[in-house]
């Protein structure tokens, strides 16, 4: 297998390289920086030193209390989704070879969402493991189906993503419609957001995120020896067939889990990636870092954006990442050519 060579990192305007790794640092920082500016942010605002220490010496008041049992909880919420969605399409990206290729698009998320649907209406996704078990089978069998289905080429995988996507989207409307019951349960789940979700139990999904989280960076050097192509790869070592396999089941565990726990979201599995590759010099090892520390960042800065674009209300985060993804995606077929779709 290959190992991710000491590529240059972005080059200034006087022509100097910076490290990837200062980069990466810049950016974890910058994550921090927002993660608190986000946690003060709200009906009513918390200085950001009020916010530290908070956090680091809680002293029961109001303020405090808001930032540690609401506020806090929401925000490890969003770096989570959205480190789990980035390195999503990070993933399907470098493994489809598709620069637009996304767990929205290619219909993973119409699978979670059409398996919570039917869990409801069979009454087994009762409770958060019950959710998230469907969501993630869902995403499964989505992945499974379009795979199987547009394999032979990029336009077909993207195509039949849109399709699947379409047909579940109706049917589980369907289901919805004759079901009042399913409907009230699903129609909370349904909007993409991060309000109230903080109170929900959020160890089991978190821990599966993180799981595969790490399970990304450790396949990460044979996805590299992968971008290659398949006979460089057979050559380095890198069993093919048990890579992809690998990686299908490590995007549907982080799709599945972020819309099981904070519904869909689209797009930042879109945004992400294009944001990260050109830091990351073509290592994909490098691209799934960089994914992990952007992801968290765009989804608390769509956070923020949801609580103040209304002043009488929050928006969903979910359309604020699709306001965000909609241009995006436009850019990028525009840039790569309809031969990238």
């Amino acid at each position: 297998m290959t190992a991710a060579g000491p590529a240059p990192g972005a080059t200034t305007g006087g022509g100097r390289t910076v490290p990837r790794s200062a980069l990466l640092v810049g950016a974890v920082a910058l994550l921090a920086v927002v993660a608190v500016l986000s946690v003060g942010v709200g009906a009513r605002a918390v200085p950001p030193a009020e916010v530290v220490r908070a956090l680091l010496d809680h002293q029961g008041t109001d303020d405090h209390v808001i930032v540690r049992d609401v506020r806090a909880p929401r925000a490890l919420l969003a770096v989570a989704v959205g480190a789990a969605l980035a390195v999503a399409g990070a993933l399907i990206q470098t493994l489809a070879r598709n620069p637009l290729a996304e767990p929205g698009i290619l219909g993973v998320t119409a699978g979670a969402g059409f398996a919570i649907t039917l869990g409801s209406a069979l009454g087994l996704a009762a409770g958060q493991a019950g959710e998230l078990l469907f969501s993630v089978l869902g995403s499964v069998a989505a992945a499974l189906l379009v795979a199987a289905v547009g394999r032979r080429s990029p336009l077909r995988l993207v195509l039949t993503g849109v399709a699947l996507t379409a047909v579940l989207s109706g049917v589980g409307l369907g289901l919805r419609l004759v079901l009042p019951d399913v409907f009230d349960a699903y129609r909370f789940w349904s909007v993409g957001s991060l309000a109230a979700r903080e109170q929900a139990p959020l160890a089991l999904p978190l821990t599966a995120i993180g799981l595969a989280l790490l399970g990304a960076l450790l396949l990460s050097r044979a996805l590299n020896a992968l971008t290659l192509g398949e006979s460089v790869a057979h050559t380095l070592g890198a069993g093919v067939h048990r890579v992809r396999a690998a990686a299908l089941v490590l995007i549907t565990v982080l799709s599945g889990a972020a819309t099981a726990v904070a519904g869909p979201i689209l797009f930042v599995g879109l945004i992400v990636p294009h944001l990260a590759r050109r830091p990351a010099g073509g290592s994909v090892p490098w691209l799934l870092l960089y994914t992990m520390v952007l992801g968290p960042i765009l989804l608390l800065v769509a956070d923020v954006g949801s609580r103040v674009l209304l002043p009488t209300g929050e928006v969903p985060v979910a359309i604020v990442t699709a306001f965000l993804g909609g241009p995006m995606l436009i850019w990028a077929v525009r840039r790569y050519g309809a031969g990238a779709l």
